[in-house]
């Protein structure tokens, strides 16, 4: 079983795909950082940067929500530790902390870093404008406290913190990043691109692409010259989008609404020594914890 070290609950995250990228490090003599554009729960950029599989992490999310955490856990850890400890988990907090996160001009961004780590622990499968785990009346099977271990998550971020001098954090359209990627990474760096869903990217996050976006992404990608590799829902556009390059069809358990398999693919840039999935590396089981 692979370890969890993100705090953050996230759809389709990847953080069992970190041995995978490790094996790509390897297998490619890359020893430079590591990019994720697409950061989410970041959970394969902690895996790497903990094991020191890479010198610094760079974590982008276009989502404000999603940075702010981020922000506040690298920057203001202590604070931050001090509002997990003192907020309980109820139904009449968790109104607050949603109302928090819907009018961030109106709060600090640790406040509001705290809002979206609370909304994602304690919603259904993490997703942010999802609804409340246990229903608002809380006479489900599981109540919203059901993914709210306050000495696990400490633990977490309290890692996260003491790392937090290898950490870089941004606010970036993934377009935006892209074009400049080549001139503030390091030589023989990773960039892992992880993007919104094509078919099903619309109601899980509250960023998401139409046809055209992806494609933007593909011809930024043509011109990047850093090593990457790009992961999405396996569908015939997607594969019509980035016909030409290397690719791996893989099969992932996740649980969105309702646990199922989910068909993906993996695409390589042509500068890349390619790895296989093998079996402990097939079908991770996606479970938010």
């Amino acid at each position: 079983m692979p370890n969890f070290f993100t705090p953050l609950r996230y759809p389709g995250g990847k953080g069992k795909f970190a041995r995978f990228v490790k094996d790509l490090f390897e297998a490619n003599n890359l020893s430079g950082d590591y990019l994720e554009p697409y950061a989410g729960g970041a959970g394969v950029a902690l895996d790497l940067l903990f094991s020191n599989s890479c010198n610094n992490i760079h974590i982008n999310d276009f989502d404000i929500a999603i940075y702010n955490f981020w922000k506040s856990v690298t920057e203001n850890t202590e604070h931050f530790l001090k509002l997990l400890y003192d907020t309980e988990v109820t139904i009449d907090e968790w109104h607050k902390q949603k109302y928090i996160l819907s009018t961030p001009e109106l709060h600090t961004q640790l406040e509001h870093g705290f809002a979206t780590f609370f909304l994602n622990r304690t919603n259904r499968s993490g997703i942010l404008k999802g609804g409340v785990i246990g229903g608002k009346y809380q006479d489900g099977k599981y109540k919203l406290d059901a993914r709210f271990h306050k000495e696990n998550l400490s633990k977490r971020i309290e890692k996260i913190g003491q790392f937090a001098n290898r950490i870089k954090v941004y606010n970036l359209d993934a377009l935006e990043i892209l074009k400049t990627v080549d001139d503030f990474l390091p030589h023989e760096s990773l960039i892992y691109l992880d993007p919104p869903y094509y078919v099903k990217g619309q109601g899980l996050y509250r960023n998401f692409y139409i046809h055209e976006d992806h494609l933007k992404i593909r011809e930024a990608l043509d011109k990047v010259r850093t090593k990457w590799i790009v992961s999405y829902d396996n569908c015939d556009p997607i594969k019509e989008i980035y016909s030409g390059y290397t690719k791996n069809e893989y099969v992932l358990n996740y649980s969105a609404h309702s646990t199922s398999k989910g068909n993906e693919i993996m695409f390589f840039c042509d500068s890349i020594i390619p790895v296989d999935m093998p079996n402990k590396h097939k079908q991770p089981e996606l479970d938010f914890s």
